[in-house]
């Protein structure tokens, strides 16, 4: 099997920038934005991360602002947070070294057993599985164990972890690694897996999908947001306002005011969009409010700040505030710094 998994990876595996490096800082960086992330849009991020901070210790004396800058678009912005906080032990406790050992890399804020195996075996070759969902899923399949409730699904995890432990390559553990990965990621996937192109068809039980516990139902809200954007000596500015330090999802976060249901019929809307958060669904209706008028601001306590356009790209901006101004036409792209196409209303119709 190991033969079989190794020789349809080094035939089929994507040409992914994390895997031209045995750098265990950079392998760690891919590693956390991988997780809950499409491959796609890690790509995207994932240099220009590295060029703004190439080493543990550019990671470590950053503003936290300026990590999460970088980090906005990837969502689950606890893992940036955990990112700076791991970066600022090794520095203070290692010199600068990563541990090398996956016993180690456990120590380190925010890093589980998943992350820890993946650095120390694809960096450092250290003989230690890896377990993440893609890897669940298709050792589940090859032994035939499915998982219908919680019990279940703990007892299935402890069996996967038993197998892969033995299964890993004891010449190549990086390469296995993330090569079952990528088979899950790939062939192996939760829905129409191609089993007619898979290694491993002719050892597995189950050839197809397998039954696994439901997942709970998404929910849908409807939000409505403000936009308000005025011309100063300084420039296009639009107003934003940051998350309180006390929330628990996204705090320290700068978005876009939120808006009193009751006045937002009032308003011109100028955008609408549609925005995922964990298990909700939201509908945000971005209304056009004028800069002399802020009453209909729904949370009036909030820390607001007028902010230049070219400023507002380099801010640590939720998801959904990046979303709509790039909608808007009113951000630039981070990445290479122009503006992002636009379609109208433009800006000299905004303000």
């Amino acid at each position: 099997m190991r033969n079989e998994l190794l020789g349809w990876y080094d035939r089929n595996k994507r040409d992914l920038p994390w895997r031209h490096t045995n750098d265990s800082y950079a392998i760690w960086i891919s590693e956390i934005m991988l997780q809950q992330t499409r491959v796609a849009v890690v790509i995207e991020r994932y240099s220009a991360f590295l060029e703004r901070f190439p080493t543990v210790n550019a990671l470590a004396e950053a503003d936290e602002q300026d990590v999460l800058a970088l980090w906005s678009g990837l969502g689950y912005y606890r893992r940036a947070r955990m990112l700076h906080r791991a970066a600022q032990t090794v520095v203070a406790q290692e010199a600068g070294m990563m541990p090398a050992t996956a016993d180690e890399l456990r120590k380190l804020p925010g890093i589980g057993s998943y992350t820890a195996a993946a650095v120390a075996s694809i960096a450092h070759g250290e003989h230690v599985a890896v377990v993440d969902g893609n890897v669940e899923r298709v050792l589940s399949r090859i032994r035939g164990w499915e998982s219908h409730d919680t019990v279940g699904e703990a007892a299935v995890r402890r069996k996967v972890e038993e197998f892969a432990a033995g299964l890993v390559a004891p010449r190549r553990p990086g390469d296995f690694n993330q090569a079952i990965m990528e088979l899950g990621a790939t062939v192996c996937t939760p829905r129409n897996p191609q089993c007619l192109v898979c290694p491993w068809a002719a050892e597995c039980r189950t050839l197809g999908e397998h039954k696994t516990p439901k997942r709970a139902p998404m929910t849908s809200r409807e939000i409505a947001c403000a936009l308000i954007v005025r011309e100063s000596d300084a420039g296009t500015e639009v107003l934003l306002e940051q998350r309180a330090a006390t929330n628990t999802v996204m705090p320290g976060m700068w978005e876009l005011p939120t808006l009193e249901p009751t006045g937002a019929t009032a308003l011109e809307e100028v955008v609408t969009v549609r925005h995922a958060i964990m298990q909700v669904n939201y509908t945000v209706r971005v209304h056009l409010l004028p800069p002399s008028d802020l009453s209909l601001i729904a949370n009036t306590g909030a820390a607001q700040r007028w902010i230049r356009l070219p400023e507002a790209s380099t801010m640590a901006l939720t998801g959904l505030a990046r979303k709509v101004l790039r909608r808007a036409g009113l951000l630039q792209s981070s990445a290479r710094n122009k503006p992002t196409a636009f379609a109208p209303p433009a800006i000299k119709e905004l303000v």
